[in-house]
């Protein structure tokens, strides 16, 4: 059913929060700069009409998400936060103090489920539409753009072949208890203490019974898999998934090209981008472009398969027009983008810094702007929730990338408010430190101000 417009009737004896906060402070302004109306018609298509109990109002939900990017926070955490903090609560459309949460913190993860990558799209192109009404983004700050990709990690543990045994055996033995198949041996206590081993051999450097007993963990797994394959006569899709992926794991080897790296999330894929403190990351590369030189973000997607950077600037430059409304003139790329398939009408520069002395003054001002891209890749990853991944599937992937940028987007907006309210309140007092000294100097002679 669709959720009801207004929260909470009015309270007799009670304060309203816009009567006893600060209408200053960022927040405050941000929440009424917002075109909160819009999200509740895009998002209205999601309900059903006249059917089940009233949903969780849309506000609160793009609210809560909003604050949890900007200010790094968990599903709980960010509860936890909405209870105690009076802004939080007006930010999410609440009149009147609130004691306790309305809903249960696993109903932000539904709500993400159910609208998708596109409708989160929509809160990113609603700061956007914001930063554009106030004046903080403008035309020309789109007619040149940055252009990189990074790599947003998934919340795994580092994938060694004999965790992948043991976590896939426990995985299949758990599967055939949930079906009633009983297993001639499930190797629970065996396989455990074998990874304990396997751990410590290869921690003192004893490599010959390490790889022994990796070799152990994968008969153990191979044992399990032909069990459940014999006596399961016709395994439900889950299960066949769980056998496959367990026949994937026997079978790959060392120069394999997509591996299985993961159980849990098995589209994890292992990316090298030559770091000399990472050699190798396992998530997915996410593809950001920026403005470029207010640094605002303007459009960053997931994408899986590990696609080479050239072959991504196409979806980057039509998710620009999609949100922001306005097609980039000039996009400034690094040598990674050469060989890009782009037709479209944005002229692509690729940086090369061996030709630069050879370029105008101006171009090489603009060359030299690129690397301004690459610090908001750091403030994603350790302000926005972008260093490590905890949302499931291909789908979380996506919808956590573009919360980042929603999140690292909305603290820019705060940080406008804040610097627009300190002008003013610099400007104020300079204006009562002259209405005081013109009437000191023109007060007549004898007289004390009272």
């Amino acid at each position: 059913m669709r959720p009801k417009k207004s929260f909470k009737p009015a309270q007799l004896f009670q304060s309203r929060l816009d009567q006893i906060l600060n209408l200053k402070h960022p927040l405050m302004v941000l929440a009424n700069e917002i075109d909160w109306p819009s999200f509740e018609n895009a998002f209205g298509a999601f309900y059903s009409e006249g059917r089940g109990r009233p949903g969780v109002p849309i506000r609160l939900m793009v609210g809560l998400h909003y604050l949890k990017h900007a200010f790094d926070c968990s599903d709980e955490s960010v509860v936890a936060g909405f209870v105690e903090n009076p802004y939080w609560q007006y930010f999410c459309g609440y009149d009147y103090f609130q004691h306790e949460f309305p809903v249960d913190p696993s109903s932000l993860t539904r709500w993400r489920q159910r609208v998708g990558e596109a409708g989160i799209e929509k809160l990113l192109s609603g700061l956007l539409e914001s930063a554009k009404r106030c004046g903080y983004l403008r035309r020309r700050d789109v007619n040149r753009v940055n252009v990189d990709t990074t790599v947003q990690e998934k919340a795994i543990a580092f994938p060694t072949d004999a965790r992948l045994y043991h976590k896939m055996r426990a995985t299949l033995v758990r599967a055939a208890d949930a079906r009633g198949i009983k297993l001639r041996q499930s190797y629970r206590r065996l396989s455990k203490r074998a990874l304990a081993k396997q751990g410590r051999y290869s921690h003192a450097r004893q490599m010959k019974r390490s790889r022994r007993m990796t070799r152990k963990l994968k008969t153990y797994l191979g044992c399990v898999a032909r069990d459940i394959a014999r006596k399961s006569h016709e395994p439900d899709d889950e299960l066949k998934n769980l056998l496959a992926m367990a026949e994937r794991l026997l079978l790959q080897q060392r120069q394999d090209k997509n591996k299985l790296y993961s159980v849990h999330a098995p589209e994890v894929e292992c990316i090298s981008k030559g770091k000399a403190h990472k050699r190798y990351e396992f998530g997915c590369k996410v593809s950001m472009l920026t403005s470029a030189k207010s640094n605002w973000i303007l459009g960053i997607s997931a994408m899986h398969g590990n696609p080479y950077d050239g072959h991504t600037l196409k979806e980057a430059l039509e998710q620009v027009e999609r949100l922001a409304g306005w097609q980039p003139k000039v996009a400034t790329v690094d040598l990674g983008y050469r060989g890009h398939n782009y037709q479209g009408t944005t002229e692509v520069q690729i940086v090369n810094y061996r030709t630069l002395k050879s370029k105008t003054r101006s171009v090489r001002k603009w060359f030299k702007r690129r690397a301004a891209i690459e610090p908001i890749f750091g403030h994603l990853k350790s302000d926005n929730r972008m260093s490590r991944n905890h949302l499931k599937g291909t789908e979380g992937d996506k919808i956590n990338a573009i919360l980042s940028g929603c999140g690292f987007n909305f603290r820019k907006l705060l940080k406008a408010f804040w610097r627009c309210t300190k002008k003013l309140s610099q400007r104020l007092q300079i204006a009562v430190k002259f209405t005081d000294r013109l009437y000191m100097s023109t007060r007549p002679l004898g007289l004390r101000p009272l």
